[in-house]
């Protein structure tokens, strides 16, 4: 009986000396680094300077008062400074709307925050500058804030909100004291007539400031970051699962070895066509993408504890999201072969993160991270987990949006799997083990 032939063995020092191994790894590697630090820092370098149409509700509801004989109205002219102001002009987009529906944009999540304008701002203002008063009672202006939309957008909508009023009060205090001093002059300053005490430094900055809740959030919400980090998973979830779906249908197969440890098997290989391949992985990425998603639920709602009252809904769109990601990630391995996970991950992690409107609300990402948010995978499942999650699972607050998305890149990707597999299944390009050569001493 002949002997059992060894491969030959191969020194680490002789391994190292091989360029194959040092230099696509050297590529792949710094090519990755380059460009997800190109894409991940240049999304939040400076949001504040690519801040472009940030919505914000404007609600004025000033009735206005009489003074010496004349109408006046502030609100309506503050209203007039804001959404003319040249600085804001294109960083925000006001919505002048009454408080119902500034309530309801701020429970849908299409604003940011609001700005409200009290129906006796007017009234309040006049005060200050007549007789003493024991109790003057400043006009305030108040701002609502959402970090259901997005905890960074909300802080971005309420710091320019508290700008405006800081900015309103400065104008209203120099009027103030223009009056009063114009008033002492013409009648003479007399206990009657002359503001109280407490009153003439209210007249420096008048106007107060009451910020506060617009829609709230539930405790455990994260700040209203958990809908990220939920979609997150779901992403993942859909990556990973395709990964090694299409390892374990290759291991048996018999096209890859199965290593656990010091222990390594091969099965006997078993001929399949790309399309009969892409097809069975497909079908166990849908089946188990039920699983994933129950367990991520109730790995978030069961045992770490956020908020979350639509179960039921939070599953199924859960399952249908991993499955879309699963999927195009199934795609693209099919279509690029061993590139395949990495294209997957620069599609579905490198280019969605940054483009999402997760953290960094989209209105402030550079031009080139809006256009990826309108088709990328991960925006839109952030969007359906958010309003399931904040938005009572609203259609018109992202859900509709977010269902057909995901069925669009289900549909997209599912086709060109196929299209791609049966083109390379015509061509003859089988995925069949070829014959080894016979091996090559190597020092």
């Amino acid at each position: 009986m002949s002997e059992p032939t060894h491969p030959l063995r191969v020194s680490a020092r002789g391994l190292l000396r091989r360029r194959g191994v040092w230099l696509p790894s050297a590529v792949i590697l710094g090519l990755l680094s380059f460009v997800l630090s190109l894409l991940y820092l240049g999304a939040d370098n400076d949001p504040a300077g690519y801040t472009k149409d940030l919505p914000i509700a404007l609600v004025d509801t000033d009735e206005g008062t009489r003074v010496a004989g004349k109408e006046i109205d502030l609100g309506a002219q503050i209203t007039a400074k804001i959404t003319g102001s040249a600085d804001l002009k294109e960083k925000v987009d006001w919505k002048q709307v009454d408080r119902r529906t500034a309530e309801d944009l701020l429970a849908r999540g299409k604003v940011f925050g609001a700005l409200v304008i009290p129906d006796d701002f007017s009234a309040s203002v006049a005060a200050l500058a007549g007789p003493a008063q024991r109790t003057p009672h400043p006009p305030t202006m108040t701002v609502l804030t959402n970090p259901a939309a997005g905890s960074f957008g909300s802080a971005m909508a309420t710091e320019i909100n508290r700008k405006v009023v800081a900015t309103t009060s400065a104008e209203v205090g120099r009027q103030l004291g223009q009056a009063a001093a114009h008033r002492a002059a013409a009648q003479g300053a007399s206990a009657h007539t002359a503001p109280g005490a407490a009153a003439q430094l209210m007249i420096a900055d008048p106007v107060h400031i009451s910020v506060q809740e617009g829609h709230p959030l539930g405790q455990h919400s994260g700040l209203g970051l958990s809908a990220f980090f939920y979609a997150l998973v779901l992403v993942l979830g859909g990556m990973l699962g395709a990964n090694v779906i299409h390892m374990q249908v290759d291991t048996d197969l018999g096209y890859v070895a199965s290593d656990k440890g010091p222990f390594r098997a091969l099965r006997p290989v078993q001929h399949a066509t790309r399309v009969h391949h892409f097809l069975v992985c497909s079908v166990l990425m849908v089946v188990l993408s039920m699983l994933t998603s129950a367990l991520a639920m109730i790995a978030a709602v069961d045992v770490v504890g956020i908020d979350a009252s639509h179960r039921p809904m939070l599953w199924f769109f859960g399952t249908c999201a991993t499955a879309a990601m699963g999927i195009t990630a199934l795609a693209l391995l099919a279509v690029f072969g061993t590139p395949g996970p990495i294209v997957s991950m620069l599609v579905l992690i490198g280019l969605a993160v940054p483009s999402a409107g997760a953290t960094i609300p989209i209105q402030a990402l550079p031009d080139f991270y809006r256009f990826l948010a309108e088709f990328e995978p991960f925006r839109q499942v952030v969007d359906g987990v958010r309003s399931i999650l904040y938005f009572d699972a609203q259609v018109d607050a992202g859900l509709g949006r977010a269902w057909t998305m995901v069925g669009i890149g289900f549909a997209v990707s599912l086709v060109l799997g196929l299209a791609f597999t049966r083109f390379y299944d015509r061509r003859g390009l089988h995925r069949s083990t070829p014959h080894l050569a016979q091996p090559v001493p190597v020092g």
